[in-house]
């Protein structure tokens, strides 16, 4: 499977729940298989997106440290 992403979108700075409603509209206008790489605060944002991703039947990639904040890979399932 290649985890490369379709598309990035960066979210640091952006407030909760703000951040997930804009990472769940993103996934939605994407297809099946394709990976949205997500770039995030910590806190709040890095420990609520991915769950609620997951809980909404996404795929966690992969959750790695990015400069000032955390980058997240979701596959859209």
């Amino acid at each position: 499977m290649d985890t490369r992403p379709n598309e990035c979108l960066d979210l640091r700075g952006t407030p909760c729940p703000l951040n997930w409603v804009k990472t769940k509209l993103r996934l939605e206008a994407m297809a099946p298989g394709e990976v949205l790489e997500v770039l995030l605060d910590d806190g709040d944002a890095i420990l609520n997106v991915p769950r609620t991703a997951k809980a909404e039947g996404h795929k966690i990639v992969a959750i790695t440290p990015f400069e000032a904040g955390f980058r997240l890979v979701v596959e859209r399932l």
